[in-house]
């Protein structure tokens, strides 16, 4: 059998039953339940292709494109025994960037076992490369790559600094997870739920849309500078942040009260806040400078929830700019999902506003 002989096609439901066969055959673990298989056959932001011989399945492949972002990971990738070295595996991937690039996605990212040699092989073949790594990550606690590879033939992702990726561990607590991040790219340090909680508590607003409330950049700012850094922001609203979203009058007239506060505590310390649009070529600045950036962006694009969210920026070329982010699900995302996420340069205006006043803002760091 050539790779002449097999065709690769969209899966179809008349595929299950022989999907649910390679599963068997290909995984001991961990394994694609029909019900799954069945979801990605019709999910929106589901790539997933069979390769097909004289009316037999001979293997599968499947990409997740993550919503709101211009990245891709490959969810699986599975060749029958009596099929595998043929070159279906490489068939199948190929077809697999083409539709995944497509669809506008720059990066495809994957996580493979350390110790299985022929598809870290077969991945270098075909020009992914090694970013990093995770310890203790199968069950059997062996470790695994992490690789990429850029499908637009754009220019690499190449890092200026080492931004670690911490979890918020609570529902409000980007804002604190983010600035964490931030401050440990300029100056390594642990990075713990307590630090975290701290801050929170240092630069809430007390309320927001719904449950407790979020960060204040100029509280982010402020709870920076406690801890020896120097604080940069642009704000492009000198009204009540988040208040468009709380109804109840005693809340808003709380969140008033924490927001002048903020203004007060950024006065009396000397912060270097201007009140501007913030813009693209302003976090480009930043970054040049060696400065580390936190920005706020709205999630509408990423889940459809129009809520405010805080993000690390890690990253900016010619074509995306690329951002840290601490909220993992832990059921449909892995943590290769969250970090150096692609957001097209043409897609910043849209995720770095938010709410009806369209507010924009971002801090930036330096020692």
């Amino acid at each position: 059998m050539s790779d002449h002989n097999v065709a690769v096609r969209a899966a179809t439901e008349a595929d299950l039953q022989a999907l649910l066969a390679i599963e068997q055959q290909s995984f001991s673990q961990d394994r694609l339940s029909a019900r799954s298989l069945k979801r990605w056959i019709i999910a929106k932001h589901g790539i997933l292709l069979v390769a097909e011989s004289a009316n037999q399945l001979l293997g599968y492949g499947l990409v997740w494109c993550h919503k709101g972002t211009r990245l891709a990971r490959l969810y699986s990738l599975a060749v029958t025994p009596q099929a595998q070295g043929k070159g279906i595996a490489q068939q199948l991937l190929n077809a697999l960037e083409r539709a995944t690039a497509e669809r506008g996605r720059v990066f495809m990212r994957l996580e493979v076992a350390v110790n299985n040699l022929a598809a870290i092989a077969l991945y270098k073949k075909l020009g992914y490369r090694v970013f990093g790594q995770y310890s203790d990550y199968y069950d059997d606690h062996s470790d695994a790559l992490r690789m990429q590879k850029n499908i637009r033939n754009t220019n690499e992702l190449e890092f200026t600094r080492d931004t670690p990726w911490y979890q918020q561990t609570t529902e409000f607590t980007c804002g604190p997870a983010a600035l964490l991040m931030a401050m440990s790219s300029i100056k390594r340090t642990t990075i713990t739920q307590v630090s975290e909680l701290d801050i929170w508590r240092e630069a809430t607003t007390i309320f927001m849309t719904s449950g407790h409330g979020g960060c204040h950049p100029l509280g982010l700012a402020l709870a920076a500078n406690k801890r020896g850094f120097k604080a940069q922001v642009i704000i492009n609203n000198r009204d009540t942040l988040f208040v468009d979203g709380v109804r109840n009058d005693n809340k808003k007239a709380i969140l008033h009260t924490v927001h002048n506060q903020f203004v007060v505590e950024a006065i009396n310390h000397k912060l270097d806040v201007k009140y501007q649009e913030l813009t693209l070529e302003q976090i480009e600045r930043w970054l040049g400078e060696k400065m580390a950036v936190v920005l706020l962006i709205s999630t509408y694009r990423f889940d459809g929830k129009k809520s405010p969210h805080w993000v690390c920026v890690t990253h900016l070329d010619a074509h995306c700019l690329y951002v840290h982010d601490p909220f993992c699900e832990s059921d449909k995302q892995l943590a290769i999902d969250c970090q150096h996420v692609p957001i097209a340069r043409s897609d910043f205006m849209k995720m770095a506003s938010f709410g009806s006043s369209r507010l924009s803002t971002a801090l930036a760091l330096a020692i």
